[in-house]
């Protein structure tokens, strides 16, 4: 009955809140264009369906990325896919990826559909999935029984719970809770997941691992990233990428920056290069403009480089002290020219990001002190020596200057053994399915 009532009110806001979501989708718009474009895929209106597709739900552009190497893996199955998505990152990233596959009219990648049992009646029409894998662990109550009044089994893929927001949603009427066990089933990180995630209710649950780390590494950007290396003038200094910096973190990785360089310079040692990659391109601009206020010398990605050909980059620079790595889709390269990585978001209380990408080309990782976000795969890589997480500024310096730097051989190992969770997927995606209808 809680339940009910809770559906029906949810029903009632988001109706309510039409006018308010537009306007953000407009207000957005007016620094991305993307937000307000194809604005009738949002409610439930989609011009080119493909029925029988398998529906991957991946709201952002990190959850595209975990859902990259499973999609490839669907398609060469001889699947056809869609995939919905809310923000325009994640999209244009779906289609650089899979562009082959779309203009082949294998994939279509689209808006997921507003909150509403009608548009999301639209969406099931267009593509009548016969089954749906909702990235990471997005909860969204109209998507979830939408899809079962549809038949569709729906299925949590690459899931994890953390213990934050275990302990947040075990309060008061554990609404969240009763969504997650509208779920045909989980698809779930680690044993520890299992075991959360069946404490709540949710049933027909298989441990499967962490899909990004079975994402294809694309080579033309790791030669790209090295080339830009010696390029810029760096091959003789160390290099540190920071990989997803997030608002509310700048501070501290400047105050790292500089204990760096004064200790390199105590030592008589080259300037080291920071990599600095900002989470949001809307940021893009306001940390260019920042870093060079705080006086340090930027170069821009935007600038030099028309494409990742390094024929066509032009004379080589004067090494400055930040590379702004302002491009989107490029990561891999940024990651491959660095020494050590810091992943963003562990300074915030929204948590780290994802450390897989770093670790399998063989990057030793720093975070700051949340990592409850990512607790698989952190505690474990922690636990193997490959990956440490600091409490601030002063602990990341120390960090730095101490030379936090695993052997390539103690990371690749950790890797090796991580992997398999798209193999692991493939074959219990119809187990569940096939538990769940009976």
């Amino acid at each position: 009955m809680t339940l009910r009532l809770f559906l029906w009110l949810w029903a009632a806001l988001w109706h309510l809140g039409l006018p308010l979501v537009l306007f953000y989708l407009w207000q957005r718009g007016r620094k991305d264009p993307d937000y307000s474009a194809h604005l009738a895929e949002r409610f439930g209106r989609y011009p080119a369906p493909l029925p029988g597709a398998v529906w991957v739900h991946a709201v952002s552009l990190g959850e595209l990325r975990s859902a990259v190497p499973l999609i490839r893996a669907l398609l060469d199955r001889g699947e056809r896919i869609v995939t919905t998505l809310f923000t325009p990152a994640g999209r244009r990233e779906a289609e650089r990826v899979f562009a082959a596959d779309i203009t082949a009219g294998r994939m279509r990648v689209v808006w997921v559909p507003l909150e509403t049992s009608w548009a999301f009646a639209g969406f099931f029409r267009a593509y009548r999935p016969r089954y749906g894998l909702v990235m990471e662990i997005e909860i969204w109550p109209r998507m979830v029984f939408a899809a079962r009044a549809a038949g569709v089994p729906l299925l949590m893929c690459n899931a994890q719970y953390p213990s934050r927001a275990l302990a947040r949603d075990s309060k008061g009427w554990r609404l969240r809770q009763a969504v997650m066990r509208g779920f045909a089933g989980a698809l779930v990180k680690s044993d520890l997941q299992a075991r959360r995630f069946a404490s709540v209710g949710v049933r027909n649950i298989a441990v499967t691992g962490e899909l990004r780390f079975d994402q294809p590494v694309p080579p033309a950007q790791v030669a790209a990233g090295l080339a830009a290396r010696a390029w810029i003038g760096a091959s003789e200094r160390r290099v540190i990428t920071i990989a997803s910096a997030v608002e509310g973190e700048d501070a501290t990785y400047l105050q790292a920056i500089r204990a760096l360089r004064a200790d390199h310079a105590a030592k008589a040692l080259p300037m080291p290069l920071f990599v600095y990659v900002p989470r949001r391109p809307e940021r893009f601009d306001d940390v260019a403009q920042h870093l060079v206020a705080e006086g340090f010398s930027v170069l821009r990605r935007s600038v030099v480089w028309p494409s990742l050909d390094p024929m066509g980059w032009g004379p080589k620079p004067a090494c400055p002290d930040i590379f702004l790595g302002d491009s989107l889709g490029e990561m891999y390269a940024y990651l491959a020219m660095a020494d050590q990585v810091i992943v963003g978001g562990g300074f915030t209380a929204k948590g780290a990001h994802n450390i897989s990408e770093a670790l399998v080309l063989g990057k030793p990782v720093l975070t700051g002190p949340q990592t409850w976000t990512i607790e698989y795969p952190f505690a474990e890589a922690e636990a193997a020596g490959v990956a440490l997480s600091v409490p601030d500024a002063d602990g990341l310096a120390q960090a730095l200057i101490g030379g936090f730097a695993p052997a390539p051989s103690q990371i690749a190992a950790f890797v090796q053994e991580s992997q398999g969770g798209v193999a692991r997927t493939l074959t219990a995606i119809p187990q569940l399915i096939a538990s769940a209808r009976r």
